[in-house]
Order: C-alpha cells, then structure tokens, then sequence
C-alpha cells in the first residue's frame, strides 16, 4: 500500500489553528482523481493542494474539494509554497506553477510570505435584486450601500459575487440561507458571495470580509485567496479609492474563529499574498487507485 506524505498548513496565518487551513500532498506523482479526491475528503479541509510535475511551469498543481475538482484555490497555493520554502524544497524568489486555468507565478519572499500573481481581472456590475440578495444573506437590505459602491461579479481565476455593506456589525450579523445563496451564484454564475465592509477590526486593514460558496461545499470559508484578489479587482473598478493603496490588507475568519490576514497588491498585476503556519504533517496510507472504495470516497 502506498503511502504519502500529507500535511494541512493554515494560510494567511502566522501561527496554526488559525487562517485557512489547507491540506498539502508534496508528492502527488502517480496518484490518479480518484486518490486524491480521497485524499481530501480525508483530510476534510475545505481544499488539498496535489504537487506534481509539469512540462509547463515548474510544478503542477491540482486542487480538490471533499465535493471533488476545482480549478485554483489561492490559500491552498500560500500553504503549498509555503510549505515547500520551510521543508528547504524551494528557495526564496520567483516561481511557476501550471493549473486548470493556465500557468501562474508565485514569489516566496525571504521571510516564508507567499505572493500569488493571480490571472487578470474582470469585473462586471450586475442587476441584483438588493432585497433577495439581503435575505440570503439574513441581514436588512438597507445594510448594502450600493448608493456608494455596485453589486459586481469580480474574478482573477474565480468569480465571486461581491456586495458592499456598511457596517461590521451588519457584517457579522450575517445569518446566511444556505440554499438561497447557492440559487444566487448559480443565477450569476460565480463560486461564492464575498461580502465587506470597510468597518475593521484593526485600524490598519482595509476591509473586512466573509464568503459564502454553498455550491461549492463551503458554507463560509475562513480566509480566502482568490475571493481576496477579486475584491482587489472590484475596488478598482469601482473607483472606491482616489489612489488605489500600494498594498491592503484584508480581515477574515474572525466570525468562524478562524482569524486571518490577506496582503493584496493591485497594479499592472494583482497580487495575493501572506504567510503560513503548519498545523499537521504525517503520513497517509493509500490504497491503490483501482480500489473501489477509493473510487467512492
């Protein structure tokens, strides 16, 4: 019986039990979909981060769900990498990985903080129903101030559906409809809804976000990459600073207890990073791939 390594790194934390936590097989050579959706239905978080080799970039990457395949997950990349620098696999500076959605860059920075080039961003404003959006997400409708700011599909590799609200409090008193919320990403094509607010925890975070991908077998998830990177795109695009900050910071996790920080760079490219701390790291046992019940997990 094979067996491989396997660990779950918490993203865009600097100590474990916090962040987002991803699972991280290294060494995935030889493992067929079926192991690997195994693999991370096993390790139950919300994605596991394969390495493999690749005739494109430096690595390959492939990302599960416990619900199966995605295209990219940008915490499972942080994890990943960073993983990678503090094992000694990888050195600080530029690198490539190739996924479902094309090859991206990745730079690991001397202190162990990742940067993930996200792809390019598009953003689109959407006619939403302020009303329906609000009672997916339990919460009033007057707390989306689109008077200031649109409900937009934002994405740089995933779309999300971003809706600005005005308060913390509003933002924390979220009580999401599971089911109503997936019915809205499904309606406006996106993974998940993020929603913020610019109200903070700490005075020097930009904004504070939740996101909610039902759809996607996440009911909220803690801290989140790409939903991150996209909202950098929006702001952008909705002209919500006079100059746009040289970095910012984005809150999330706290109401899951599972507090974190994403670093996001927008310029002439989009830029997701942060740090990583290893929560766990052993060894896995797998059947072969032909095993039914490995077929079925």
């Amino acid at each position: 019986m094979d067996r491989r390594r396997v660990l779950i790194v918490d993203a865009f934390a600097e100590e474990p039990l916090a962040g987002n936590p991803a699972g991280v097989v290294p060494d995935a050579e030889g493992l067929d979909e079926g192991q690997m959706a195994a693999i991370a239905d096993e390790l139950g978080a919300s994605e596991t981060v394969f390495f493999g080799a690749s005739d494109a970039a430096d690595r390959r990457l492939r990302y599960f769900t416990p619900e199966g395949e995605i295209d990219l997950c940008g915490h499972a990349t942080v994890a990943g990498h960073a993983h990678l620098f503090s094992d000694g696999v990888i050195d600080a500076g530029s690198h490539t990985f190739e996924t479902n959605v094309g090859v991206l860059d990745v730079e690991v920075e001397s202190d162990g903080a990742v940067w993930m080039t996200v792809q390019p961003p598009e953003v689109r404003e959407v006619v939403a129903d302020e009303s329906r959006v609000a009672e997916a997400l339990g919460i009033d409708a007057a707390a989306i101030v689109t008077d200031e700011l649109p409900i937009a599909v934002a994405s740089t590799g995933l779309p999300y559906l971003v809706v600005p609200l005005d308060y913390l409090s509003s933002l924390g008193g979220i009580d999401p409809d599971q089911e109503a919320i997936e019915d809205l990403t499904a309606e406006f094509d996106a993974t998940g809804v993020y929603a913020f607010t610019f109200d903070t925890l700490d005075a020097e975070s930009t904004l504070h976000g939740r996101m909610f991908a039902p759809g996607e077998g996440i009911p909220e998830d803690p801290v989140t990459g790409t939903a991150s990177g996209a909202a950098g795109a929006y702001l952008r695009h909705a002209g919500a600073f006079e100059t746009m900050p040289g970095e910012m910071i984005f809150e999330q996790g706290h109401y899951v207890d599972r507090p974190g920080r994403v670093r996001v760079r927008v310029g002439t490219e989009i830029e997701v990073g942060g740090e990583a701390a290893t929560a766990l790291d052993g060894d896995l046992r797998v059947p072969e791939g032909d095993d039914d019940e490995i077929i079925e997990a």
